[in-house]
């Protein structure tokens, strides 16, 4: 089972991975291709409606020329009638083209569709009676039809176009002739001198529009649909009628209100996409699912210069593309069940050629554990386990022979091992000694290191100034030092961190404390010369010692409110009164402590003037540079936060402030580095 199982399930999980990745696969590519058919489609009837709606504009702007050139006379009707007869010929889209004067005159063609046209029109002879006589096939006037008062400068296409000033469009509206979806696209007349002589309209027929989209090869059971951004029909590849009939007159068709699912459902979940129609301005696409089945949708508006703003939507559904990918997918199961089927088969046989000889070995394993020494496995194969047979064979001999001289061997091993063990435990008893002295040197190390920090004793003697120090150890002796020396009204405040920790660190440590103390006895002010010989002191010890030990040194002297600074260390913290904060860097006033023997030309100084409540706060890199878990540091801002926070607080108050919020930082996190922070108050 351990053999067939696994090779069954691998057989069976790569087969089925295959298959599962050639039907996302094959998703994927249908998925893009509805995208680029959608894409494709949308701008084959942007394409077909630009030319379509240009069509009007186009005779508008034909008939102006033919005005301009003196072809056509605006007062000459019998030359406007024929004209307007000759271009509803042209376009079945037209079927009514007209002209109202600024004098009230009008002249105008309309075809019926049922073989009937009309002219309409009302001159000086006729006002304000508009007369309206049939047409034969010549376009001649026949016999008069109707006579009613008219007069063009107050209907709506008239005054919308005198309000634009330009060629636009009249909402969309209900033929009551034809009973069908029309829009009349309307163009000024100017003369040579800018005055207004009437407009040119014509009636476009918007039906056209969806016999082009019912012709459009799409998908299967794809759709395409023209909305207003009232979401209003305009037309749509289905033959339902785009308006809807009442007991009083025609009204327009909503989209959400459709009798076709795919165009109200389509809309219904636009409008949750967008909460209004007239947000979108550019390609929208988006999927939805209609009874559980994927359909791809995009959105594109439709514009023009002369105020046209309509809504293209094409709808794919996904299932249209799918059913041969469905169809892969029942022969790829069929494939892996047969698979299946197959390598249990074949796993078994296999299985069986390869476990008998390993159940012989099994059994001859069992009887030599019993003793039987003489068992020998007669397997005749050239293979692995042919080879694994000689090899047990001949290891079962092996084993007999090392058996007989085992007790031997054990006891030759004994004596070893109980001289093994004398020698071990003479080490460890140098070992603990050893461990001992060293422990002892450390003990004083650290002794001596502590007894030289300024005691709380002598800190507050200091008149004028509220100091408290920390100073703790990563290891059991650190690098990290300062010291305080008050002498008459000058303070000496010394702040350094030797590369490292440990007991040479610990031994610079000392000597930068004894070098410093040194020259405060001998009342060295100077600060460059005071850098100077501690240098070149500490410096000559590190050679001699062989070491490659360096440290960072500043020395502060502060007498009635003014500190000056000398040396290269961390930054120092001035802070005033009121907690404002500033940063004096250190970089530029020294070098580090032993790395080169002649230092003075890097050392130099500057001051600080210090009112009441003002201070500082100086620190080692075991603050700034501590990590916790995550390996980020404490960090200078944080620590200048801190002190500002508690700056109000007594100089011990503010210490420990500052210690708490590095150890909370820190958490249970290791500390590898010595950590010293001193807050120096001014009264």
């Amino acid at each position: 089972m351990v053999l067939v199982i696994p090779f069954v399930m691998q057989v069976f999980a790569t087969v089925g991975l295959i298959g599962y990745l050639s039907f996302r696969t094959g998703q994927r590519a249908v998925n893009e291709l509805a995208i680029q058919l959608t894409t494709r489609v949308t701008e084959r009837i942007n394409q077909h409606l630009k030319a379509y709606l240009e069509t009007p504009h186009f005779m508008h702007n034909m008939t102006l020329s033919s005005i301009r050139n003196g072809n056509l006379n605006i007062s000459n009707f019998s030359s406007l009638q024929q004209q307007f007869w000759s271009d509803i010929k042209l376009s079945n889209a037209v079927d009514y083209i007209f002209l109202g004067t600024q004098e009230g005159y009008f002249i105008g063609v309309q075809d019926y569709g049922d073989g009937r046209q009309v002219v309409k029109f009302r001159d000086r002879a006729t006002a304000p009676k508009r007369l309206i006589y049939a047409l034969d096939e010549d376009g001649k006037r026949t016999q008069l039809l109707k006579s009613q008062d008219y007069d063009p400068r107050i209907r709506p296409w008239y005054t919308a176009t005198l309000k634009a000033q330009q060629q636009t469009w009249s909402p969309i509206y209900i033929s009551a002739d034809l009973g069908v979806l029309q829009i009349t696209p309307t163009t000024p007349m100017y003369d040579a001198e800018g005055t207004l002589q009437g407009v040119l309209g014509t009636n476009l027929i918007l039906s056209q529009i969806s016999d082009f989209l019912q012709e459009l090869k799409i998908s299967q059971s794809g759709q395409a649909f023209i909305l207003e951004r009232s979401a209003d029909i305009v037309a749509s590849s289905t033959d339902e009628q785009p308006y809807l009939s009442t007991a009083s007159e025609p009204i327009r068709l909503n989209a959400r209100n459709s009798q076709q699912p795919g165009i109200k459902l389509t809309t219904q979940e636009l409008l949750q996409q967008v909460d209004d129609l007239n947000q979108i301005n550019q390609p929208l696409q988006f999927t939805f699912e209609i009874n559980n089945k994927t359909q791809l949708v995009q959105v594109s508006p439709l514009t023009d210069i002369q105020g046209l703003d309509w809504l293209i939507v094409v709808r794919v559904p996904e299932a249209d593309f799918m059913a041969q990918i469905t169809a892969n997918t029942r022969t790829t199961i069929f494939l892996c069940l047969a698979a299946l089927g197959i390598a249990t088969v074949l796993g078994i046989v296999t299985a069986r050629w390869v476990t008998q000889p390993i159940l012989s070995l099994n059994r001859a394993a069992k009887e030599i554990a019993q003793g039987e020494w003489g068992k020998v496995v007669e397997l005749h194969r050239s293979d692995e386990v042919g080879e694994l047979a000689k090899s047990f064979n001949s290891m079962a001999q092996q084993l007999h022979e090392s058996l007989e001289t085992l007790e031997e061997n054990v006891e030759q091993r004994t004596a070893q091992l109980a001289q093994a063990n004398a020698e071990i435990h003479e080490l460890n008893q140098r070992l603990k000694a050893e461990n001992l002295r060293m422990s002892a040197q450390l003990d004083v190390a650290k002794t001596l290191q502590q007894m030289v920090l300024p005691k709380p004793a002598e800190l507050e003697s200091i008149e004028g100034l509220d100091i408290a120090g920390f100073m703790e150890p990563v290891d059991e002796v650190g690098g990290d030092y300062y010291d305080i020396l008050h002498y008459d009204d000058v303070v000496t405040i010394g702040i350094g961190d030797v590369a490292g920790h440990g007991l040479e660190s610990g031994v610079v440590m000392l000597m930068a404390q004894t070098a410093i103390r040194t020259l405060q006895e001998m009342q060295e002010t100077d600060f460059v010369k005071c850098l100077d010989v501690i240098n070149r002191t500490i410096y000559h010890n590190v050679q001699r010692m062989n070491s490659d030990k360096n440290m960072t040194l500043a020395i502060l002297n502060y007498c009635r409110g003014h500190i000056s600074i000398s040396g290269q260390h961390e930054e120092m913290i001035v802070v005033r009164a009121s907690g404002e904060i500033e940063r004096v860097d250190t970089i530029d006033l020294g070098f580090p402590i032993g790395l080169d023997e002649d230092i003075i030309k890097f050392i130099s100084q500057t001051c600080v003037q210090l009112e009441s409540g003002d201070g500082i706060v100086l620190y080692t890199d075991g603050i700034t540079e501590a990590e916790n878990l995550e390996r980020q540091q404490y960090g200078l801002e944080r620590l200048c936060q801190i002190v500002s926070q508690t700056w109000q607080g007594a100089a011990d108050v503010i210490k420990n402030q500052v210690i708490h919020d590095v150890r909370r930082h820190i958490g249970s996190q290791k500390i590898y580095d010595d950590i010293t922070v001193l807050v120096l108050k001014h009264k």
